[in-house]
């Protein structure tokens, strides 16, 4: 099972009640948490995209298993806009064909539903307690959704003494190539 901050019963409910329950879900997880959203009406998947996308919320995917939908949706503020405070930064085509870390700081969850093959997942949440899997030799390209969370994590490995640190920008919301999926 995939990891969610929070957890949503709409089993048994046809449109519009699946949305209708998440609609309030949302309200009351902080931005960047997880709802994972338990559906077996088979028009859900559809439903709840455009919705989480229509206000502004990432919608992550679904798995299904034994007739019932796992829907896994992001609370999200507008974070399209990067505030970037962090120097140097690497454009998003150009991490492959260099010899370094990627670095993928978005949730266990984001990671499992597509990315860049090769990629190491530590959250940024995780990062202070893993930090000593990195290696501080290679070039460490760090990459989440937007830039926001990357731009956080690539600061926080410089100040623990990493200079090889890239934010990537944009991040994976603009990524055109192959995504690696672990669901």
């Amino acid at each position: 099972m995939l990891q969610a901050d929070k957890h949503l019963d709409a089993k048994g409910f046809a449109c519009p009640m699946p949305i209708v329950k998440t609609k309030k879900a949302m309200a009351d997880l902080v931005n960047g948490e997880i709802l994972e959203v338990q559906a077996t009406d088979k028009g859900s998947k559809a439903d709840l995209a455009a919705w989480a996308d229509s206000v502004g919320h990432q919608y992550i995917g679904t798995t299904e298993e034994d007739g019932v939908f796992y829907h896994y949706i992001r609370k999200c503020s507008n974070d399209t806009v990067v505030e970037k405070t962090f120097e140097p930064t690497i454009e998003l085509d150009e991490i492959t064909n260099r010899d370094g870390l990627i670095l993928d700081v978005r949730e266990a969850t984001e990671y499992a539903f597509g990315h860049i093959e090769g990629a190491l997942s530590i959250p940024m949440g995780e990062l202070d307690a893993r930090i000593d899997e990195l290696d501080r030799s290679k070039e460490i390209y760090v990459i989440c959704r937007t830039g926001n969370r990357s731009d956080l994590a690539a600061t926080k490995l410089v100040k623990a003494g990493f200079t090889n640190v890239y934010n990537v920008l944009p991040g994976m919301t603009s990524w055109k190539g192959d995504i690696k999926k672990e669901i």
